[in-house]
């Protein structure tokens, strides 16, 4: 009988490999996507614990050769999900009452095995299925999912910890948090593995059981991810993964009475949609469910005539086209005084020179394919209409789908601040540059300030300490993770909790106990150890 409070190992941030030519790293992740590449797979949906195959099978391909077949997955109908919730709710009260150390033992397992055997299979297929450099399938499906997996056990070990401070004698107060009532829904991007796995294990770490709808293109590692959990010990039942239609998933979900609570990472217009049908259905549920969700942006960079251009020409490059500008705090618009414009632009031409595009599997290609066709489309229009408005293409421009779905990275000068592409989101390699007069510092605050509803990520440069105070005050509801002199992308778990405001989500911070808070609803407890056995209190006397 465990009679003991337990301390779990201190999370640090796993370290980032570099594969550098000759590494152990780098040869291991070659022969897995070799092998990858060379086998086509079948992948079933999990439901209770079970694989679940239907036969209406969807083909998965890599965007950077969308000819080539990595396998095919099975699609589920509102009778999968109807499934999955079942298998939810009958597992959650042995999950929910097993002791939490149990549950911390099996992720920090899963965080073990992730970094350890899986390292490899993991990137590879993040490499793969989602276009990404070998250095940012590191940094995310590894490294980041890693510091989720092991700094979310420490989070929850401290609020459990967290107390009333102050029981008068006779009485004794505490607080236990318990799972929420009902099953938790997991709706997860293509862009992020590391979120993909976070979104549904956040809330099954904290006692909940979960329903996990992925996007269709992150399917191929979300196998691995269950595959993790499996290994690790997860029962079954705690987290069920469907491949559905996302209305098809709603339909079902939203209209269930033990809906609980939904964890999402995607677009602004889905959430707010979302948001609504939970509205309606208010009347249905038996708790209101927490809604947390981390959507869009419309990143940007702001530079103080003060500045630095080579600094200010590295974080636009860095900040706007790592994963082809597919992260939701990619820099979008970016705001140059005139001061500087020359010598930032030639920085940045030199840059784009230097890049190479082609498939991830050649590890000397900085820049890969987009996601799939339609997005592809989406950011070839942008390009295309920019162009015929008149704006200024001093990098880029064109793209082609014929192999994969490759769109160069693309900088835009506009001539208005407020033009399209300064506005929104894109989500894609394309920068938009506006250059102010640099005698108009406040002005163009306001202009920034005013022209996105989002408000997720943003980043100051400058030398002028009481510019940087003045400029944070000024836009302090403009983003939710604020960076000075730093590009505005690669938030690390432990280190900068994310999560934006606005049009940009409940920013409830993923990698931080706020949003692990979101999972747990607290019951108090006040124990009197003698009570009363008068009603009468003494304000009653007269004398």
């Amino acid at each position: 009988m465990s009679n003991a409070f337990y301390n779990v190992p201190k999370a640090t941030n796993e370290p980032i490999l570099n594969y550098a030519p000759g590494s152990k790293e780098k040869a291991d992740v070659k022969k897995a996507l070799a092998v990858m590449r060379g086998t086509e797979i079948d992948a079933p949906m999990f439901i209770g614990g079970k694989e679940v195959r239907t036969g209406d099978k969807v083909r998965m391909a890599p965007p950077h050769d969308h000819q080539h077949t990595l396998g095919y997955f099975h699609r589920g109908t509102e009778e999968h999900v109807q499934q999955a919730i079942d298998a939810a709710l009958a597992a959650k009260e042995n999950w929910a009452n097993l002791s939490w150390e149990h549950r911390a033992s099996i992720f920090l397992k899963a965080a073990d095995l992730l970094a350890g055997p899986y390292r490899a299979k993991m990137n590879a297929a993040t490499m793969l299925a989602q276009s990404k450099n070998v250095f940012q399938a590191e940094i995310d499906a590894v490294c980041e999912y890693a510091d989720f997996l092991r700094f979310n056990v420490e989070f929850m070990t401290e609020i459990y910890k967290q107390q009333p401070p102050y029981s008068p004698a006779p009485t004794w107060n505490r607080v236990e948090q318990r799972p929420l009532e009902g099953f938790v829904f997991a709706l997860t991007p293509f862009n992020f593995t590391s979120i993909a796995g976070n979104l549904p294990g956040a809330p099954a770490l904290m006692g909940n059981t979960v329903v996990w709808k992925p996007a269709d293109t992150q399917i191929y590692s979300a196998q691995i991810i269950m595959q993790i959990f499996k290994e690790a010990g997860l029962p079954d039942g705690v987290i069920n993964l469907v491949y559905v239609r996302g209305p098809v998933a709603g339909d079902v979900i939203f209209k269930h009475p033990d809906f609980a609570g939904i964890h999402f990472t995607g677009s602004t217009g889905v959430f707010q949609g979302i948001w609504k049908t939970i509205g309606d259905n208010i009347h249905k549920y038996k708790s209101y469910p927490r809604i947390v969700g981390e959507t869009g942006g419309k990143d940007f960079i702001i530079a103080h005539p003060s500045s630095l251009p080579r600094q200010v020409a590295t974080a636009i490059v860095r900040g706007a086209f790592e994963y082809q500008g597919q992260k939701c705090s990619a820099a979008s618009r970016v705001y140059i005084p005139s001061n500087l414009w020359k010598e930032v632009k030639g920085y940045v031409i030199e840059d784009l020179k230097t890049f190479k595009m082609g498939p991830s599997e050649d590890f000397t290609n900085f820049i890969n394919a987009v996601i799939d066709e339609k997005s592809f489309d989406k950011i070839a229009n942008y390009i295309d209409q920019a162009k015929k408005d008149g704006q200024e293409i001093i990098a880029g421009g064109n793209y082609d789908k014929s192999k994969g779905y490759f769109i160069e990275p693309t900088v835009i000068v506009a001539n208005d601040p407020k033009y399209t592409t300064m506005c929104e989101e894109i989500f894609g390699p394309v920068v938009t540059i506006y250059v102010f007069d640099e005698n108009k510092w406040d002005e163009t605050l306001d202009i920034l300030e005013k022209t996105s509803p989002y408000a997720l990520t943003g980043a100051l440069f400058s030398q002028d300490r009481y510019v940087i105070e003045s400029a944070m005050k000024k836009l302090e509801n403009c983003a939710g993770n604020f960076y000075i002199n730093d590009k505005p992308t690669g938030a690390v778990v432990g280190q900068q909790p994310f999560g934006g405001a606005r049009g940009s989500g409940t920013n409830d911070k993923a990698g931080s106990m706020i949003n692990l808070l979101r999972w747990v609803s607290p019951r108090t407890i006040k124990e009197n150890f003698v009570p009363p056995t008068d009603y009468r209190y003494p304000f009653l006397a007269e004398s």
